[in-house]
């Protein structure tokens, strides 16, 4: 395996643990409730600023895996669109560059 694919592999799993130490207990305290996370995220102007940019950029990061797929035939691509908007870009956008870049056969 290459560095660089090493690098989007580690940035991948950065990005789902991380983020989670803080969404995590933020659930479990709520219950589980989306309707607080929902509220969470219309908090104030910065929070909804910062939900609209990562909306954008992940539904931006789907065109291009959908887009990419389409002429590849990567199949196994499509796994980052779920984990984008299931964990968080911040994992799905490295786990598609890893998947993206692996050798071709």
């Amino acid at each position: 395996m290459s560095p660089l694919r090493m690098i989007y592999l580690g940035l991948a799993i950065w990005g789902a643990v991380h983020p989670m130490t803080f969404l995590a207990p933020a659930l479990l305290e709520t219950g589980f409730d989306w309707r607080a996370v929902l509220q969470a995220w219309r908090a104030n102007d910065l929070v909804s600023g910062l939900f609209w940019d990562l909306l954008i950029a992940s539904v931006t990061l789907t065109l291009w895996i959908l887009a990419e797929v389409a002429v590849r035939r990567n199949w196994l691509a499509l796994i980052a669109i779920p984990v984008t908007f299931g964990i968080g870009l911040g994992c799905g956008l490295p786990l598609y560059l890893f998947l993206r870049s692996r050798p071709v056969t």
